[in-house]
């Protein structure tokens, strides 16, 4: 699928998703961390997130966009608990059209309850005519 609109410096897309345990021992399995905070509920009965699970907020809206990542690098600023409501924010900072592709740089914040947990940056690149 090739987005219906070519991206432009400055779009913002945004999507939200409320971690359950399920996913957290789902991410767990996949991935081999299964640290206690993952793995076991703290006093409120809730289990941290995995950051790089976090990290496929922006994973999904590049998905969406149909972005073909070359680069990520994010930052953790403090722990999300399943139950929580993340919010993440995709901002295109740069857009550089070229013959066959844009090439991107885009900005990302995720957010809880408007504290940020998230930070980080994507580079790739959206093809003009569906190559891969």
């Amino acid at each position: 699928m090739v987005a219906t609109d070519p991206p432009a410096e400055g779009d913002t897309h945004t999507y939200e998703r409320t971690f359950t345990d399920e996913d957290v021992r789902a991410f767990a399995d996949v991935s081999g961390d299964r640290q206690a905070i993952h793995t076991e509920p703290d006093e409120d009965g809730r289990l941290v997130v995995h950051g790089l699970l976090t990290a496929t907020l922006p994973t999904k809206i590049g998905g969406d966009l149909d972005v073909l990542a070359s680069g990520m690098e994010f930052a953790f600023h403090r722990p999300v608990h399943t139950g929580e409501a993340v919010v993440c924010e995709w901002t295109n900072e740069t857009v550089d059209e070229r013959d066959d592709r844009y090439d991107l740089a885009v900005a990302v914040e995720c957010t809880v309850d408007g504290a940020v947990v998230m930070t980080g940056r994507v580079e790739g690149l959206v093809w003009k005519d569906g190559e891969s």
